[in-house]
């Protein structure tokens, strides 16, 4: 049976470190364990993001969209995983996204402060922190020019690559074609045709109103050498 310190261990912010040494920062810190029923609300998209927050246990569905709806990505988060990290500290600091639990889901959350302290206390913890949010900002300078001169399939994979973890699982981008023509500044004959090639390859499924997200991998290596 996996004990509490083997599943804390899991978690990428605290990779790496001895057993001791986790009992040592266990016991100094106040962690906040929580469970949500399959069907609850965990998180809502805007909310303040006060806690470094984890899911340790089940599963939970996250979705995004914009101010008119006319834009979502919808994705599964399975345990254990860390939840928008990026979002504790800088300009905004509200969550980006509205969390569901899809199973019976457990959440560990510890406070901005004792986690300062905790990445502060070692630098196995602080680089890894460090290495989580330069995987979030490669994202966005590696990617961003296929938005104006890549191909339609660099344009949809940068999309779901910014907007999505790298181990989501049933990710969904849902918008009508004709939006998803206008936001990528496609002519719908350009815009199926992409599409079917990139059904072709098995990475995506699409419909006029919806695509799945198949193999996010693949999407991820037409913009950068190596997978995430």
């Amino acid at each position: 049976m996996t004990t509490m310190f083997e599943l804390l261990m899991q978690l990428p912010i605290f990779c790496g470190v001895s057993r001791q040494r986790m009992q040592e920062v266990v016991g100094k810190a106040k962690f906040h364990f929580l469970k949500y029923p399959a069907g609850e609300t965990i998180i809502r998209a805007g909310e303040p993001c006060t806690h470094i927050n984890f899911i340790i246990s089940g599963r939970a569905r996250a979705v995004t969209s914009n101010e008119s709806g006319r834009f979502a990505i919808e994705q599964t988060l399975n345990a254990p995983i860390l939840i928008a990290p990026e979002f504790l500290f800088g300009r905004r600091t509200s969550f980006p996204y509205t969390l569901t639990a899809i199973d019976d889901t457990s959440l560990l959350k510890i406070s901005k402060a004792d986690f300062m302290t905790i990445i502060y206390s070692d630098r196995v913890f602080m680089l890894n922190f460090l290495n989580t949010l330069s995987v979030s900002a490669q994202k966005a300078s590696e990617g961003i020019m296929s938005l104006s001169s890549g191909e339609i399939e660099e344009r949809i994979a940068y999309w779901i690559v910014a907007l999505t973890h790298p181990q989501a699982t049933d990710i969904k981008l849902i918008a009508r074609k004709r939006d998803l023509c206008s936001v990528f500044g496609a002519q719908r004959a350009t815009f199926d045709s992409g599409m079917a090639k990139l059904t072709e390859q098995g990475v995506i499924r699409y419909s006029a109103t919806e695509i799945d997200i198949l193999d996010r991998p693949a999407l991820a290596a037409m913009l950068f050498k190596s997978h995430e």
